[in-house]
C-alpha cells in the first residue's frame, strides 16, 4: 500500500540564539530550518512527497531538539510581548473567585460539591451527609495529588452505592490514559486495586464489591475491551465482559438514572448499540438491547417498567423520543412518545417522577421543554436574549420537582437556575462572579447575525463587542468556529475573553455547517464528501463581517483547535488574504496521511466522519482540502500554532511538518510560529492558572499583531 523512500541532509541547525542585548535587529533572527528526508506515500497510485514524515517519532532525540528549537524561536521572538502576557494573565486571574465552590447536590443521602481554595491550581471535592451543615468530608484533594507532576487530571470519581469507597481515575501523562484506583471514604486508604491503561468512565453494581471500566487499545488508545473488577483482586485477574471487534466502534459503561441496569455502550459516528445487565446481578451476562443497525443512533434510559429511547429511528432525521417495555427492547417494540419535527432538534432527555424534560435545539438555539407525563402541561422554559445557552444540570433525583439548569450568554456569566416543574417559579442558585471590579454586562452588545453564503444558505454568526465602538471596519476582530462532529459552539461566557474585548476587539463565532446548530441534516452537510462547505462557511462569514464593516483584512484574525485547526488551515489555502493572523491549537492539518494509518489513535472510528481514504472516492476528495497536501506558494498570514507532545488526539508531529513546510514555501515575511508544550497533551496544560498563561499568551499574539500594545 505504501513505498517510502528516504533521502536528505543533516538537519541545518541555522537557529541564531541572541539576547536582549543583542545588537542583531528582530528580523535576523532565523527560525530552525527542518532537515528534508523526501518520503514518498503511494496510494490508489498516487505519490505524495512529503519531506518532514521523520518528524513522526517522539522518542528520536533529533524530533525533540527540532521542537525545543521552534520553542526557543517562539519564545525569542515574542520576547517583547512577555509583559503584556504577564498583564494579560494578571488580569485574567484576577476575574476569578479563587475561593469558590458549586451549588451542592443531593445524591444517594450526600450533599456534594466542589470547591476550589485561594492560590490553588485544582478542584477540591467534598460531600456532607443528610444536611449542609454537616461537617464536610474530603473525598479528593486534587491539590495534594498533583503535587511533583507536570500535568494531572482526575478524570472521573464514582462513588459506591454504599456511600463506603470512591473509584477515581488519574491521568499524569496528558496522554488519556487513566489509572483507576480505590479509595475507602471510611478510612482515607487508597486500596491496592490498581487498574491501568483505562478510561476514566466507569459504573458500579449495586453490591459496591463490583466495577464495570473499560480499557484502550495501546497503540490505536481505541477504547475496545470492557472489564469486571471485584474490589480486592488483582487487575491481571479482571475477566473480560465484552471486546469490541470493529475497529470503527467505541465501547463505554454507563448506568440507568434508575440504577437498575448497568449499561454497555457501542458506538461509531452514525451507528449505535447497546447491551444492559440488572445492576443487582454483576456476574450475570449481559443482554442486546437492539442489534445494530449501520445508520440507526439511540441512546436509552430507565423509569418505571420502560426503556426511553432518544433515536433517529424511521428516517427521524433530528431524533425522537420513544419507550419500550423493559422485557421486550428489539427496535419493533419501540413506540413515540415525542414525534420527530424537521425544524427541532432533539439533542436528550433527562427523566423525573412527574415529568419528561427535553433539550432541544431550534433555529440554532437551545430550548428546554417540560412535560407532564399525565399530559395536564406541556410548556418551555422562557429565554428572552438573541443568543445564549442554556442546558441541562445535574438532576440525580427522579423524584424532584424543581429542574437544575444552566443559563449563559456572550456577554453574561454562567447561572446555576433552579425552575420549579409545578408552580413555574425561576431562582438563581449561583451567577458566576466576575470579580476585578471593572465587568458590568451591560456594557456589552451581543447580537446574532445571519450570513447568505455562497450556495444560498444562511449561517448564523454569535457576536459580542463592548457598547460604542463604530463598525467602520476598523476593529480588530477575532473569528471562532469548530465546524466537525456534529460538535454545535454555543454562545459561551469567558471571562478570559474580556481582555481582548475590552481592548477592542469584536469577538464571533461562526455556526458553521458540520455543526449541529441548525439540525442534524447542518452537521451532515459539513463532513464526508461535503465536508468543503465547513471551510467555505468560514469564508463567507468573513467576507460578510467585512462588507458589515465589523472588521476589515487587515483587522481580521481565525481560531480554531484541533478539527478547528483543519479549519484554519483548509481556509488560509483558500482565501489567505481575509486574515492578519490565525491560531490553530493541536490543529488536524495531515488529513490524508493520518486517515490511512489505522495504527494511530481516532482513525479507524472516524471513516464515518472523514471518510475512508482506501477507497479512492473519499481519497481523492480529502487530499483536495488536506492543509498540508494543499500548501502553495502564496502569502500566508501570521500563523500561531500549538501542540503538545504527548496528544492523543491529534499527533504533534502534524502541526510540526505544517509549519516546516508553509517556512520553505510562503512569499511573504509574516510569522509563523510553533508552540510544543512538552508536559501536555491534547487540552493544554491543566491547572486553572497554568491554563491562563496558555491563552495570554495567544491573545499577546493577537494584541501584538492588531498593534495593542497595552
Amino acid at each position: 500500500m505504501k513505498n517510502y523512500i528516504c533521502k536528505g541532509s543533516i538537519f541545518a541547525s541555522v537557529f541564531i540564539f541572541l539576547s536582549c542585548k543583542d545588537s542583531n535587529p528582530m528580523n535576523e533572527i532565523q527560525p530552525p530550518i527542518a532537515k528534508v528526508k523526501d518520503t514518498i506515500l503511494e496510494m490508489h497510485g498516487d505519490k505524495r512527497v512529503d519531506p518532514y514524515y521523520w518528524l513522526n517519532d517522539r522518542e528520536n532525540p533529533e524530533v525533540i531538539a527540532y521542537l525545543e528549537q521552534e520553542n526557543s524561536y517562539y519564545q525569542q521572538m515574542t520576547a517583547h510581548t512577555k509583559e503584556l502576557q504577564q498583564t494579560l494573565f494578571e488580569e485574567m486571574k484576577s476575574r476569578i473567585k479563587e475561593d469558590d465552590s458549586s451549588v451542592p447536590y443531593f445524591y444517594n443521602g450526600y450533599y456534594y460539591q466542589t470547591k476550589y481554595e485561594k492560590g490553588q491550581e485544582y478542584p477540591i471535592y467534598i460531600r456532607r451527609k443528610g444536611t449542609l451543615t454537616a461537617k464536610e468530608e474530603v473525598l479528593f484533594n486534587c491539590n495534594d495529588m498533583a503535587k511533583g507532576k507536570a500535568y494531572f487530571q482526575l478524570g472521573t470519581m464514582s462513588v459506591s452505592p454504599d456511600n463506603k469507597l470512591a473509584a477515581f481515575a488519574t491521568d499524569v501523562v496528558s496522554r488519556r490514559l487513566y489509572t483507576i484506583q480505590i479509595k475507602n471514604l471510611e478510612t482515607g486508604e487508597i486500596l491496592a486495586d490498581k487498574i491501568e491503561n483505562a478510561n476514566p468512565n466507569l459504573v458500579w453494581a449495586e453490591d459496591s464489591k463490583t466495577i464495570f471500566y473499560t480499557t484502550k487499545n495501546s497503540k490505536t488508545l481505541r477504547s475496545e475491551k470492557v472489564y469486571k473488577h471485584t474490589i480486592g483482586q488483582e487487575a491481571k485477574a479482571d475477566e473480560i465482559v465484552y471486546f469490541e471487534k470493529d475497529e470503527t466502534f467505541d465501547v463505554f459503561v454507563s448506568k440507568t438514572k434508575s440504577k437498575k441496569y448497568v449499561l454497555i455502550g457501542s458506538n461509531s459516528t452514525m451507528t449505535t448499540e447497546y447491551q444492559f445487565l440488572d445492576a443487582n446481578q454483576p456476574n450475570g451476562k449481559f443482554q442486546v438491547f437492539q442489534s445494530r443497525i449501520r445508520g440507526l443512533e439511540y441512546d436509552i434510559d430507565h423509569f418505571d417498567g420502560n426503556f426511553y429511547i432518544l433515536t433517529n429511528h424511521q428516517k427521524a432525521t433530528n431524533f425522537k423520543v420513544m419507550k419500550t417495555p423493559e422485557n421486550k427492547t428489539e427496535v419493533t417494540n419501540w413506540t413515540n412518545v415525542i414525534d420527530h419535527r424537521e425544524d427541532v432538534l432533539v439533542e436528550g432527555i433527562e427523566i423525573f417522577k412527574d415529568y419528561l424534560v427535553v433539550e432541544e435545539r431550534s433555529e440554532g438555539l437551545n430550548k428546554i421543554r417540560i412535560k407532564k407525563w399525565d399530559g395536564t402541561s406541556d410548556s418551555y422554559l422562557p429565554f428572552e436574549s438573541e443568543t445564549y445557552t442554556a442546558s441541562l444540570g445535574t438532576n440525580p433525583d427522579f423524584n424532584a420537582t424543581s429542574l437544575r439548569y444552566s443559563y449563559q450568554s456572550l456577554s453574561t456569566p454562567p447561572s446555576v437556575m433552579e425552575y420549579h416543574m409545578q408552580t413555574k417559579e425561576k431562582k438563581v442558585l449561583k451567577e458566576v462572579e466576575v470579580l476585578g471590579g471593572k465587568f458590568n454586562k451591560e456594557n456589552y452588545e451581543e447580537k446574532r447575525l445571519w450570513a447568505t453564503v455562497t450556495d444560498g444558505t444562511k449561517v448564523p454568526i454569535s457576536i459580542v463587542y463592548k457598547k460604542g465602538i463604530k463598525l467602520n471596519g476598523k476593529n480588530p476582530l477575532l473569528q471562532y468556529a469548530y465546524g466537525s462532529y456534529g460538535y454545535s459552539m454555543d454562545a459561551r461566557f469567558d471571562s478570559d475573553r474580556l481582555s481582548l474585548i475590552d481592548r477592542g476587539f469584536v469577538y464571533a463565532i461562526a455556526h458553521i455547517r458540520g455543526g449541529e446548530e441548525m439540525g442534524r441534516q447542518w452537521y451532515e452537510d459539513g463532513k464526508l464528501l461535503k465536508k468543503k462547505n465547513t471551510f467555505t462557511d468560514f469564508i463567507d462569514c468573513s467576507k460578510f463581517l467585512i462588507t458589515q464593516k465589523y472588521t476589515s483584512p487587515e483587522h481580521l484574525y481565525a481560531m480554531g483547535g484541533s478539527a478547528g485547526g483543519l479549519l484554519m488551515g483548509a481556509v488560509i489555502n483558500i482565501n489567505p488574504e481575509l486574515y492578519h493572523g490565525v491560531i490553530a491549537a493541536v490543529p488536524f492539518v495531515d488529513v490524508v496521511t493520518t486517515m490511512l494509518d489505522d495504527s494511530i489513535p481516532l482513525t479507524t472510528s472516524e471513516y464515518d466522519e472523514w471518510g475512508n481514504p482506501n477507497d479512492k472516492v473519499y481519497y481523492d476528495y480529502m487530499k483536495s482540502y488536506s492543509p498540508y497536501d494543499n500548501i502553495q506558494a502564496k502569502t500566508y498570514p501570521n500563523l500561531l500554532v500549538t501542540t503538545g507532545l504527548h496528544d492523543s488526539q491529534v499527533q504533534y508531529w502534524e502541526p510540526a511538518k505544517w509549519v516546516a513546510k508553509l517556512r520553505t514555501v510562503k512569499e511573504n515575511k509574516n510569522l509563523i510560529f510553533l508552540d510544543t508544550n512538552m508536559d501536555a497533551g491534547h487540552g493544554g496544560a491543566s491547572g486553572r492558572f497554568e491554563s491562563l498563561k496558555e491563552t495570554a499568551k495567544e491573545y499577546a499574539f493577537l494584541l501584538d499583531l492588531a498593534g495593542i500594545k497595552k
